[in-house]
Formats: C-alpha cells, sequence, structure tokens
C-alpha cells in the first residue's frame, strides 16, 4: 500500500500490510483512504441533488439513508466472498492486484483530466428523467458508489486482509464510508453550494491525483508477488 509506504519510510513502520509487524492502525488508516478516495462521497453530492431534484424533502431524506445502506450490504458481501469468488474462478491476488490497479488507474484518469462529479450529475439526472423506479438502487448505489472502482477497491483490500481481525476492519471501513456518503447526501445542498463548480473540479483533480498513485501501488504490489513467485 502507498500510505504504508510512506509510514514505513517516516517512522519506520513495516511497509507491507500483510505482514503480520504491521499495526493495525496503519492498515486501517490505508485502507479507508484507499476506499474514501475510489468512492469520493463529496464528489457525489451534485449526483445526488440531480437524482432527487423535485423530489420532497422527506423523500431526499429516504434516498439519502437507503442507498448508502444498499451499497454497504454489497461491498460487505464482496469483502466476505470475494476471495471465496476468486479461488473458485482460478484467479490469484496478484492477478487481481494487477488489473484492479489498471482500473482504478483509469478511475484516477477520468477524475483528473475528465468531468467525474459533473458527468455523474448528467447520469443522475437522466436516470431520473426516463423514471428510474428507485434512484437509491440506480444511479446512487450502483454504479456510483458501488461501481467498478468499489468493488474492485474491496477485492484487493480483501485480498490483503485474508480472514481474521484484518477482514472485520476492511468491513468497519466500507461501513464507514458508506456512513460518509449518507452524510453527503444529507448535507449535499450545503456542500453543493460551499465547493460550487470550481471547487468541486479542484477536489475532484486532488483525489485523482491521490487515487492514481495508489492505483500504481497495487500494480506494482501484483508484479512483485508474481516476481517472488516465479523465483
Amino acid at each position: 500500500m502507498f500510505l504504508a509506504k510512506v509510514f514505513a519510510s517516516r517512522y519506520g513502520w513495516p511497509s507491507d500490510p500483510r505482514s503480520p509487524e504491521t499495526p493495525m492502525l496503519d492498515f486501517a488508516l490505508s485502507a479507508f483512504v484507499t476506499l474514501l478516495l475510489v468512492v469520493d462521497p463529496v464528489g457525489l453530492a451534485p449526483a445526488f441533488l440531480a437524482a432527487t431534484g423535485g423530489m420532497p424533502d422527506k423523500i431526499k431524506r429516504t434516498v439519502a439513508l437507503r442507498a448508502p445502506f444498499i451499497a454497504a450490504s454489497i461491498l460487505v458481501v464482496i469483502a466476505l466472498a470475494g476471495n471465496w469468488l476468486l479461488r473458485q474462478l482460478g484467479i490469484g491476488i496478484p492477478a487481481f492486484q494487477i488489473a484492479g490497479g489498471l482500473l482504478l488507474f483509469g478511475v484516477s484518469y477520468q477524475m483528473i483530466f475528465g468531468d467525474r462529479p459533473h458527468r455523474e450529475a448528467r447520469e443522475a439526472d437522466k436516470a431520473t428523467a426516463e423514471h428510474a423506479s428507485d434512484v437509491a438502487v440506480f444511479p446512487l448505489a450502483i454504479p456510483m458508489m458501488a461501481g467498478p472502482g468499489a468493488i474492485a477497491t474491496t477485492l484487493l483490500l480483501a485480498g490483503d486482509a485474508g480472514y481474521g481481525a484484518k477482514l472485520a476492519i476492511i468491513i468497519a471501513v466500507v461501513l464507514s464510508v458508506c456512513l460518509i456518503c449518507m452524510l453527503c447526501f444529507v448535507s449535499a445542498s450545503l456542500i453543493a453550494r460551499t465547493l460550487g463548480r470550481t471547487g468541486n473540479a479542484v477536489l475532484s483533480r486532488v483525489l485523482g491525483m491521490l487515487l492514481a498513485a495508489y492505483s500504481v501501488q497495487f500494480v506494482i504490489n501484483g508484479f512483485a508477488a508474481v516476481r517472488a513467485t516465479l523465483s
């Protein structure tokens, strides 16, 4: 993990999150920051406003509570069953680290050079215009919160965690990030007014740079694991 290596160089901590010597706090912090960057709760606020435009305040609050709950349920199931599924498909963790890292790099590229927050808002607006049966499920929970990037990240983190205490940390991280999403949805109007279009674009690009560094580190870890098995 990129963050783990930063702390390792500065404080002398072990740099491999899978090492039993690595402090649990460092592993939890690294996992939390990674998933938070991918989901980008603040950046989802415009999408929530677009998806719930014209709805009564009571319905908006219901959607703000339901969408994170659905996304959290999906990601928790993936964290619990992801390793088993990869084994059944014959896919090793190093291969998924490389593929997942490349996928996350694509997400970060869109955040830096594209128009991700406003594109998500346009998609949400389109879904609402097409009379989607429940905007809490689509497009808010899927694919904006529990999308390909978040699913790949959860699988990668669960692969690093294995089973036991670290897997419990991953589940806690998923629930924490989804709780932050819920808080951002509830205060979406305030966030949109405070940041504005320019502030939201700047935030998206800064988070995209951090996510790019994380994604490259995933790929490096994957190649390192492959090299270790061949040597």
